[in-house]
């Protein structure tokens, strides 16, 4: 798989951007604030419909401009084109010039893996951010994954609500706990079988990047040990006070471990990042290893935040790419990117919202 061509049209600091791109090595090179992470950006939302960074759509736009045109055009299995329109009235996404109805038969088209600073908040952030991290992955795998998701979450908010109001309608509360239960159920089991391959993969990328220093485990914790009903049961004259559904997945939890301890309390800064780097190394693996190819690679700021036998670590993943003829986007500045990747690769010049190839690297 890999994107053969990138359109922007007042996305971010790109007023008009019309790229063609071949399978391999992307080398985006230019200063601070000219614009390389917004292309990864754009490659990412094509992917997920979300950014990577964690803003809104109306963050993404030019300024000053009304809306923004993100397309591509993905070779894979088959060629696809896609083309993605936003205003604050108008959201338009379309595939092979059809309008995507489901996001179910969309998500997996274009399948990424982003390596940035943001992912160090997967060790260090909140049990949220681990969910999300398994929800994309399933999402990217399971065609039955985000269905349940989204029905799930509905449940959810509806019996949310109800929980809020001075006298709660019984029956209907009744009814959304029901709701609840049936998507609920299914997402801790698929949830609960992924856990021990990516923990297993985490485990084998740390120990590239960190030279088995420590042993990693990730250990799932969902907050329904037993039967779901059951524990709603228990929970109800709690959910009362709190006003709120207070088991079920969406308060599961995903333990990173290091050597037995908790990596988020007792792991150093190195540490975390190797993890971090690692957790997102197993995501492309298993992507690959499930679909037969591997995904886009995008690469952020990430090798120059490594020291040189981490960076080692994570050489053969992007080695492995380039043999199965996949895709990597790297950024760095002209002075940082690491020599260690070679002369195979294609080097652009990022400035001011403009791309522009420059010649191979000499020496």
């Amino acid at each position: 798989m890999h994107l053969a061509r990138l359109r922007l049209r007042d996305f971010r600091n790109y007023a008009r951007l019309d790229v063609t791109f071949a399978p391999g090595f992307h080398l985006l090179l230019g200063n601070n604030a000219q614009g390389k992470t917004n292309l990864l950006e754009a490659i990412y939302l094509l992917a997920t419909l979300r950014s990577f960074r964690g803003v809104g759509s109306a963050q993404m736009l030019r300024y000053g401009s009304p809306r923004y045109f993100v397309g591509a055009e993905v070779v894979g299995d088959g060629g696809h084109e896609i083309r993605m329109a936003w205003s604050a009235t108008e959201r338009r996404l379309s595939l092979d010039g059809t309008p995507v109805r489901k996001l179910a038969d969309y998500l997996g088209v274009l399948r990424v893996v982003v390596f940035c600073t943001e992912d160090l908040q997967l060790v260090k952030g909140p049990a949220g951010r681990r969910r999300r991290f398994l929800d994309l992955l399933l999402t990217q795998t399971h065609r039955t994954y985000l269905p349940l998701l989204q029905r799930y979450m509905q449940a959810l908010r509806s019996r949310n609500a109800l929980l809020k109001a001075r006298e709660p309608d019984a029956a209907a509360l009744e009814s959304f706990t029901r709701e609840l239960i049936a998507a609920g159920e299914p997402l801790v089991r698929l949830r609960r079988e992924l856990l021990p391959r990516i923990s297993a993969l985490t485990r084998l990328a740390y120990r590239q990047i960190a030279h088995d220093a420590e042993e990693v485990r990730l250990d799932y914790e969902p907050s329904v040990r037993e039967d779901f009903a059951a524990e709603l049961a228990r929970q109800r004259a709690r959910e009362r006070v709190y006003r709120a559904t207070l088991v079920g997945p969406h308060r599961d939890e995903v333990r990173l471990l290091l050597d037995e301890r908790p990596a988020a309390q007792f792991g150093s800064e190195g540490q975390k990042r190797s993890l971090a780097v690692a957790l997102k190394m197993a995501q492309a693996e298993y992507l690959t290893g499930l679909h037969g190819t591997p995904p886009i690679l995008l690469i952020d700021d990430v090798m120059g935040e490594l020291d040189a036998s981490r960076r080692a670590g994570l050489l053969p993943l992007l080695e492995r790419s380039h043999q199965a003829s996949g895709q990597v986007f790297m950024t760095c500045t002209e002075e940082n990117w690491p020599r260690e990747l070679g002369r195979r690769l294609q080097r652009w010049q990022v400035h001011q919202g403009a791309l522009q190839p420059l010649e191979p690297a000499k020496g």
